[in-house]
């Protein structure tokens, strides 16, 4: 399993441009990029989904596991994780401290978001080749 770099984590931070990319049925075709608010809490990025577990995105990303997403001018292949316990409070209070002010911020915090909270993390992926030599 591969991890953010420092870099990449703030740059996501600071960032308010997240588009979630969760694979389609068939585990090849990216689904249509959905804008969606991010958080980094100790070193890992989490993602809700504001309809909770309704959510399409979501739904995908839990059945699938995988995809991409687009964020602060980076494209990155990623896995995704539910979710669940006392990490959520900590995640609340990033979300309060990034989008303070925001009507949306209390259902983003609130129960039904809880329910569909997803830790997202870098993909490995096999951009590597077998070349086949032969011995004379």
């Amino acid at each position: 399993m591969s991890t953010w770099s420092k870099d990449e984590l703030r740059k996501i931070a600071e960032a308010d441009d997240l588009h979630i990319s969760p694979f389609r049925e068939d585990g090849m075709t990216y689904g249509t990029p959905t804008w969606i608010w991010s958080v980094v809490v100790d070193d890992a990025l989490y993602v809700r989904a504001y309809n909770g577990r309704d959510s399409r995105w979501y739904q995908a990303a839990v059945r699938h596991k995988a995809g991409r997403i687009t964020a602060a001018g980076m494209t990155k292949e990623v896995t995704f994780e539910p979710v669940e316990g006392p990490i959520n409070d900590l995640i609340d209070d990033a979300y309060r401290a990034k989008y303070r002010g925001s009507p949306y911020l209390r259902p983003m915090i609130g129960a039904h978001a809880h329910s569909a909270t997803v830790k997202v993390m870098p993909r490995e992926t096999n951009s590597w080749s077998i070349g086949l030599t032969s011995e004379l």
